[in-house]
Protein backbone atom coordinates (compact mmCIF):
# COMPACT_ATOMS: atom_id res chain seq x y z
CA UNK A 1 0.00 0.00 0.00
CA UNK A 2 1.46 3.64 -1.30
CA UNK A 3 0.10 6.41 1.03
CA UNK A 4 -2.74 8.56 -0.79
CA UNK A 5 -1.44 11.53 -3.03
CA UNK A 6 -4.09 13.75 -0.96
CA UNK A 7 -3.47 12.66 2.74
CA UNK A 8 -4.38 15.63 4.94
CA UNK A 9 -1.35 15.87 7.25
CA UNK A 10 -0.69 18.10 9.99
CA UNK A 11 2.47 18.03 12.12
CA UNK A 12 3.06 19.41 15.34
CA UNK A 13 5.67 20.61 17.09
CA UNK A 14 6.29 22.03 20.90
CA UNK A 15 7.73 25.32 20.35
CA UNK A 16 10.37 26.74 17.39
CA UNK A 17 12.47 29.09 19.72
CA UNK A 18 15.44 26.99 20.00
CA UNK A 19 17.72 24.98 17.20
CA UNK A 20 18.28 21.52 18.57
CA UNK A 21 17.47 18.08 18.17
CA UNK A 22 14.24 17.74 18.11
CA UNK A 23 14.42 20.60 15.10
CA UNK A 24 16.46 18.44 13.23
CA UNK A 25 13.36 15.31 13.40
CA UNK A 26 11.07 18.11 12.24
CA UNK A 27 13.00 19.22 9.57
CA UNK A 28 12.80 15.30 8.28
CA UNK A 29 9.30 14.97 9.04
CA UNK A 30 8.56 18.07 6.91
CA UNK A 31 10.88 16.61 4.20
CA UNK A 32 8.71 13.34 4.44
CA UNK A 33 5.09 14.94 4.35
CA UNK A 34 6.01 18.32 2.39
CA UNK A 35 2.07 19.24 1.57
CA UNK A 36 1.68 18.85 5.93
CA UNK A 37 0.73 22.32 7.81
CA UNK A 38 2.43 22.75 10.40
CA UNK A 39 1.62 24.07 13.79
CA UNK A 40 3.48 25.22 16.75
CA UNK A 41 2.84 26.89 20.36
CA UNK A 42 5.68 29.62 19.46
CA UNK A 43 7.71 30.99 16.86
CA UNK A 44 10.80 32.79 16.56
CA UNK A 45 12.55 33.26 13.52
CA UNK A 46 15.68 35.60 14.62
CA UNK A 47 16.89 32.14 16.27
CA UNK A 48 16.23 29.67 13.82
CA UNK A 49 18.03 28.73 10.15
CA UNK A 50 17.10 30.40 7.16
CA UNK A 51 15.69 27.54 5.57
CA UNK A 52 12.99 27.69 8.25
CA UNK A 53 11.69 30.46 7.11
CA UNK A 54 9.56 28.76 4.48
CA UNK A 55 7.76 26.49 6.63
CA UNK A 56 5.13 29.70 8.36
CA UNK A 57 3.97 27.63 11.10
CA UNK A 58 0.55 28.31 12.34
CA UNK A 59 0.87 29.14 15.86
CA UNK A 60 -1.65 29.93 19.15
CA UNK A 61 -2.69 32.04 21.25
CA UNK A 62 0.89 32.46 23.10
CA UNK A 63 2.58 34.01 20.31
CA UNK A 64 0.33 37.41 20.64
CA UNK A 65 1.23 37.52 24.12
CA UNK A 66 3.85 40.31 25.08
CA UNK A 67 7.41 39.40 25.28
CA UNK A 68 6.47 35.16 24.44
CA UNK A 69 9.47 34.03 22.39
CA UNK A 70 11.55 35.64 25.25
CA UNK A 71 10.45 34.00 27.93
CA UNK A 72 8.68 30.72 26.79
CA UNK A 73 9.25 29.12 30.28
CA UNK A 74 7.20 31.35 32.45
CA UNK A 75 4.06 30.52 29.92
CA UNK A 76 4.04 26.80 31.21
CA UNK A 77 0.67 26.69 32.81
CA UNK A 78 -0.68 27.94 29.07
CA UNK A 79 0.94 25.45 26.84
CA UNK A 80 -1.82 22.52 27.24
CA UNK A 81 -4.86 25.26 26.66
CA UNK A 82 -2.82 26.65 23.92
CA UNK A 83 -2.32 22.69 22.17
CA UNK A 84 -5.73 22.08 22.54
CA UNK A 85 -7.10 25.47 20.76
CA UNK A 86 -6.00 24.81 17.66
CA UNK A 87 -8.47 23.29 15.14
CA UNK A 88 -7.11 19.87 13.53
CA UNK A 89 -10.45 19.22 11.89
CA UNK A 90 -10.40 18.24 8.25
CA UNK A 91 -6.51 16.09 8.63
CA UNK A 92 -6.74 12.39 7.93
CA UNK A 93 -3.20 12.29 9.65
CA UNK A 94 -1.04 13.89 12.73
CA UNK A 95 2.19 13.53 13.61
CA UNK A 96 3.14 15.36 17.03
CA UNK A 97 6.50 15.80 17.55
CA UNK A 98 6.94 16.38 21.52
CA UNK A 99 9.01 16.19 24.61
CA UNK A 100 5.97 18.91 25.68
CA UNK A 101 3.15 19.16 25.57
CA UNK A 102 2.04 19.30 21.70
CA UNK A 103 0.94 16.02 21.59
CA UNK A 104 -2.37 17.24 23.70
CA UNK A 105 -3.93 18.59 21.06
CA UNK A 106 -7.28 17.25 20.03
CA UNK A 107 -7.74 15.07 16.49
CA UNK A 108 -11.38 14.32 15.16
CA UNK A 109 -12.40 10.83 15.36
CA UNK A 110 -11.48 9.91 11.65
CA UNK A 111 -7.82 11.34 12.49
CA UNK A 112 -4.92 9.13 12.72
CA UNK A 113 -2.88 10.33 15.72
CA UNK A 114 1.39 9.17 15.88
CA UNK A 115 3.14 11.22 18.49
CA UNK A 116 6.47 10.79 18.15
CA UNK A 117 7.51 11.01 21.34
CA UNK A 118 11.22 12.37 22.34
CA UNK A 119 10.60 11.90 26.04
CA UNK A 120 7.65 12.26 28.15
CA UNK A 121 8.13 16.10 29.57
CA UNK A 122 10.90 15.79 31.86
CA UNK A 123 9.78 18.52 34.05
CA UNK A 124 6.67 16.59 34.43
CA UNK A 125 8.09 13.06 35.13
CA UNK A 126 11.96 13.96 36.06
CA UNK A 127 10.87 16.55 37.85
CA UNK A 128 13.27 16.82 41.02
CA UNK A 129 16.77 16.09 38.76
CA UNK A 130 15.08 18.43 36.05
CA UNK A 131 14.80 21.23 38.77
CA UNK A 132 18.30 20.68 40.12
CA UNK A 133 20.07 20.56 36.75
CA UNK A 134 18.31 23.69 35.98
CA UNK A 135 19.29 25.04 39.02
CA UNK A 136 15.62 26.49 40.00
CA UNK A 137 16.03 28.38 43.09
CA UNK A 138 13.69 27.04 46.36
CA UNK A 139 11.10 29.26 46.44
CA UNK A 140 10.93 28.97 42.49
CA UNK A 141 11.01 25.22 42.96
CA UNK A 142 8.39 24.69 45.93
CA UNK A 143 6.23 26.94 43.32
CA UNK A 144 6.68 24.85 40.13
CA UNK A 145 6.14 21.45 42.01
CA UNK A 146 2.13 22.68 43.40
CA UNK A 147 1.54 23.56 39.58
CA UNK A 148 3.31 20.28 38.21
CA UNK A 149 0.50 17.87 39.70
CA UNK A 150 -2.50 18.83 37.84
CA UNK A 151 -0.25 18.99 34.79
CA UNK A 152 0.84 15.71 35.33
CA UNK A 153 -2.68 14.47 35.02
CA UNK A 154 -3.54 16.63 31.91
CA UNK A 155 -0.81 15.01 30.36
CA UNK A 156 -1.86 11.44 31.41
CA UNK A 157 -5.47 12.47 30.27
CA UNK A 158 -4.42 13.55 26.96
CA UNK A 159 -2.36 11.00 26.27
CA UNK A 160 -5.12 8.63 25.38
CA UNK A 161 -5.89 10.55 22.85
CA UNK A 162 -2.79 9.28 21.04
CA UNK A 163 -3.76 6.30 18.36
CA UNK A 164 0.41 5.38 18.66
CA UNK A 165 3.43 6.53 20.15
CA UNK A 166 6.68 5.80 18.45
CA UNK A 167 9.86 6.23 20.83
CA UNK A 168 13.39 7.56 19.50
CA UNK A 169 15.31 4.82 21.69
CA UNK A 170 14.54 2.01 24.55
CA UNK A 171 15.12 4.13 27.16
CA UNK A 172 12.07 6.57 25.47
CA UNK A 173 10.16 3.65 24.96
CA UNK A 174 10.38 2.54 28.64
CA UNK A 175 9.68 6.21 30.06
CA UNK A 176 6.60 5.61 27.61
CA UNK A 177 5.07 2.25 29.15
CA UNK A 178 5.84 3.55 32.86
CA UNK A 179 4.32 6.80 32.47
CA UNK A 180 1.74 6.45 29.61
CA UNK A 181 1.21 2.61 30.45
CA UNK A 182 1.33 2.56 26.45
CA UNK A 183 3.15 0.59 23.84
CA UNK A 184 5.61 2.17 21.81
CA UNK A 185 7.39 1.41 18.73
CA UNK A 186 10.66 2.02 18.60
CA UNK A 187 11.91 4.29 15.49
CA UNK A 188 15.08 6.26 15.71
CA UNK A 189 15.93 9.84 14.93
CA UNK A 190 17.26 10.96 11.50
CA UNK A 191 21.02 11.55 10.63
CA UNK A 192 22.22 12.97 7.97
CA UNK A 193 25.40 10.21 7.94
CA UNK A 194 26.11 11.29 4.00
CA UNK A 195 27.74 14.16 5.44
CA UNK A 196 30.19 12.80 7.69
CA UNK A 197 33.67 10.38 6.55
CA UNK A 198 36.50 8.77 7.57
CA UNK A 199 39.30 11.47 6.78
CA UNK A 200 42.39 9.05 7.88
CA UNK A 201 44.78 9.80 10.69
CA UNK A 202 43.08 11.57 13.40
CA UNK A 203 44.51 14.54 15.35
CA UNK A 204 45.47 14.78 18.95
CA UNK A 205 42.34 16.50 20.62
CA UNK A 206 39.04 15.23 21.54
CA UNK A 207 35.68 16.58 21.04
CA UNK A 208 32.50 17.74 22.35
CA UNK A 209 29.44 19.38 20.73
CA UNK A 210 26.89 20.40 22.49
CA UNK A 211 24.73 23.46 23.71
CA UNK A 212 26.40 24.44 26.71
CA UNK A 213 23.34 24.14 28.89
CA UNK A 214 23.45 22.47 32.74
CA UNK A 215 21.88 18.56 31.63
CA UNK A 216 24.17 18.46 28.95
CA UNK A 217 27.29 17.42 31.63
CA UNK A 218 30.10 19.66 29.64
CA UNK A 219 31.32 20.52 33.43
CA UNK A 220 32.55 16.73 33.95
CA UNK A 221 33.88 16.52 30.56
CA UNK A 222 35.85 19.85 31.60
CA UNK A 223 36.82 19.05 35.23
CA UNK A 224 38.06 15.38 33.68
CA UNK A 225 40.42 16.73 31.15
CA UNK A 226 41.63 19.07 33.34
CA UNK A 227 42.94 16.28 35.39
CA UNK A 228 44.30 14.42 32.55
CA UNK A 229 45.91 17.49 30.89
CA UNK A 230 44.77 16.00 27.54
CA UNK A 231 43.25 18.28 24.85
CA UNK A 232 39.51 19.01 24.54
CA UNK A 233 37.71 20.89 22.22
CA UNK A 234 34.14 22.42 22.50
CA UNK A 235 32.10 23.00 19.78
CA UNK A 236 28.67 25.46 21.04
CA UNK A 237 26.99 28.12 22.65
CA UNK A 238 25.07 28.77 25.50
CA UNK A 239 24.20 29.55 29.26
CA UNK A 240 27.24 28.06 31.04
CA UNK A 241 30.10 28.76 28.83
CA UNK A 242 31.34 31.54 31.43
CA UNK A 243 31.39 29.29 34.10
CA UNK A 244 32.70 26.51 32.00
CA UNK A 245 35.23 28.97 30.73
CA UNK A 246 36.22 29.97 34.15
CA UNK A 247 36.38 25.92 35.18
CA UNK A 248 38.35 25.05 32.17
CA UNK A 249 42.14 24.90 32.20
CA UNK A 250 44.53 25.95 29.35
CA UNK A 251 44.22 22.40 27.13
CA UNK A 252 40.36 23.38 27.30
CA UNK A 253 39.18 25.11 23.71
CA UNK A 254 35.88 26.92 23.45
CA UNK A 255 35.13 27.18 20.11
CA UNK A 256 31.55 28.41 19.79
CA UNK A 257 28.63 27.64 17.20
CA UNK A 258 30.45 26.27 14.20
CA UNK A 259 28.88 25.02 10.33
CA UNK A 260 27.72 22.21 9.74
CA UNK A 261 30.91 21.39 7.60
CA UNK A 262 33.25 22.43 9.94
CA UNK A 263 31.97 20.57 12.89
CA UNK A 264 31.78 17.42 10.01
CA UNK A 265 35.45 17.85 9.62
CA UNK A 266 36.65 18.44 13.43
CA UNK A 267 34.67 15.01 14.44
CA UNK A 268 36.70 13.30 11.26
CA UNK A 269 39.73 14.67 12.85
CA UNK A 270 39.35 13.62 16.60
CA UNK A 271 40.40 10.88 18.63
CA UNK A 272 36.87 10.45 20.22
CA UNK A 273 33.84 11.97 20.46
CA UNK A 274 33.48 12.88 24.43
CA UNK A 275 29.49 12.44 25.69
CA UNK A 276 29.16 13.12 29.73
CA UNK A 277 25.46 13.53 29.60
CA UNK A 278 22.33 11.77 29.50
CA UNK A 279 20.09 12.13 26.32
CA UNK A 280 17.37 10.38 24.80
CA UNK A 281 18.96 9.65 21.76
CA UNK A 282 21.51 11.85 21.03
CA UNK A 283 22.35 13.19 17.17
CA UNK A 284 26.44 14.14 17.45
CA UNK A 285 27.37 10.77 18.73
CA UNK A 286 26.12 9.27 15.34
CA UNK A 287 27.42 11.69 13.31
CA UNK A 288 30.94 11.24 14.86
CA UNK A 289 30.67 7.63 14.38
CA UNK A 290 30.02 7.91 10.52
CA UNK A 291 32.77 10.29 10.09
CA UNK A 292 34.73 6.58 11.82
CA UNK A 293 35.36 7.98 15.25
CA UNK A 294 34.44 6.73 18.04
CA UNK A 295 32.62 8.01 20.99
CA UNK A 296 33.05 7.93 24.69
CA UNK A 297 30.21 7.85 26.34
CA UNK A 298 28.08 8.04 29.80
CA UNK A 299 26.07 4.77 30.00
CA UNK A 300 22.47 5.94 29.76
CA UNK A 301 19.45 6.87 27.31
CA UNK A 302 20.01 6.80 23.88
CA UNK A 303 23.80 6.21 24.38
CA UNK A 304 23.06 2.72 25.20
CA UNK A 305 21.48 2.45 21.87
CA UNK A 306 23.97 4.16 19.34
CA UNK A 307 27.33 3.11 21.35
CA UNK A 308 28.85 -0.49 21.14
CA UNK A 309 31.25 -0.32 23.86
CA UNK A 310 34.34 -2.11 22.71
CA UNK A 311 33.13 -1.75 19.03
CA UNK A 312 32.59 1.92 18.41
CA UNK A 313 33.31 3.34 21.60
CA UNK A 314 33.25 3.40 25.51
CA UNK A 315 30.79 3.62 27.97
CA UNK A 316 31.63 4.54 31.40
CA UNK A 317 29.16 4.80 34.49
CA UNK A 318 28.60 6.43 37.38
CA UNK A 319 27.92 9.67 36.18
CA UNK A 320 30.84 11.64 37.47
CA UNK A 321 34.56 13.21 36.38
CA UNK A 322 36.50 10.43 37.91
CA UNK A 323 34.78 7.70 35.67
CA UNK A 324 34.98 9.70 32.25
CA UNK A 325 38.68 10.51 33.38
CA UNK A 326 39.27 6.66 33.76
CA UNK A 327 37.12 5.77 30.23
CA UNK A 328 39.82 8.37 28.10
CA UNK A 329 42.71 7.04 30.24
CA UNK A 330 41.41 3.41 29.20
CA UNK A 331 41.22 4.45 25.32
CA UNK A 332 43.42 3.60 22.65
CA UNK A 333 43.04 4.29 18.88
CA UNK A 334 44.39 1.40 17.81
CA UNK A 335 41.25 -0.72 19.47
CA UNK A 336 38.80 0.91 16.96
CA UNK A 337 38.41 0.64 13.14
CA UNK A 338 37.33 3.83 11.56
CA UNK A 339 35.97 1.91 8.80
CA UNK A 340 33.97 -0.35 10.95
CA UNK A 341 32.47 2.22 13.59
CA UNK A 342 31.18 4.17 9.88
CA UNK A 343 29.47 1.33 8.63
CA UNK A 344 27.57 0.94 12.10
CA UNK A 345 26.94 4.36 11.74
CA UNK A 346 24.39 3.24 8.98
CA UNK A 347 21.94 2.17 10.96
CA UNK A 348 20.51 5.31 12.02
CA UNK A 349 20.57 6.65 8.81
CA UNK A 350 17.70 9.03 7.77
CA UNK A 351 17.06 6.45 4.98
CA UNK A 352 16.28 4.29 7.21
CA UNK A 353 13.88 6.37 9.05
CA UNK A 354 11.73 7.04 6.03
CA UNK A 355 11.65 3.97 5.29
CA UNK A 356 10.28 3.18 8.96
CA UNK A 357 7.77 5.56 8.96
CA UNK A 358 6.33 4.87 5.52
CA UNK A 359 5.85 1.41 6.35
CA UNK A 360 4.20 2.90 10.08
CA UNK A 361 1.62 5.37 8.61
CA UNK A 362 0.52 2.81 5.34
CA UNK A 363 0.05 0.54 8.14
CA UNK A 364 -1.67 2.72 11.14
CA UNK A 365 -4.35 4.11 8.09
CA UNK A 366 -4.49 0.68 7.06
CA UNK A 367 -6.30 -0.43 10.03
CA UNK A 368 -7.71 2.91 11.43
CA UNK A 369 -11.21 2.87 12.11
CA UNK A 370 -14.04 4.17 9.23
CA UNK A 371 -16.54 6.79 10.67
CA UNK A 372 -19.22 7.92 9.14
CA UNK A 373 -18.54 10.93 6.83
CA UNK A 374 -14.87 10.43 7.44
CA UNK A 375 -12.36 10.09 4.67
Amino acid sequence: MTLPADLRVAVIHDWLTQLGGAEKVLEELLDLFPAAHLYTSLWDPRVLPASYQRWAPRTTFLQRLPLATRLPRALLPLYPLAFESLDLAGYDLVISNSSGFCHLVITAPETYHINYCLTPPRFLWSSHAYLERERVGAWARRLLLLLLHPLRLWDTAAATRVDQFVGISRAVVARVAKVYRRPAELIYPPVDTSGFSPNGRPSDYFLMVSRLIPYKRVDLAVRAFNELGLPLWVVGEGRDRPALQALAGPNVRFLGRRPGPEVAELMGGCRALIWPGEEDFGIAPVEAQAAGRPVIAYAAGGALDTVEHGRTGLLFAPQTAEALATAVGSFHDGDFSAAEIARRAQRFDRQVFRQRWHALVTEGLGVRPRWPGGP
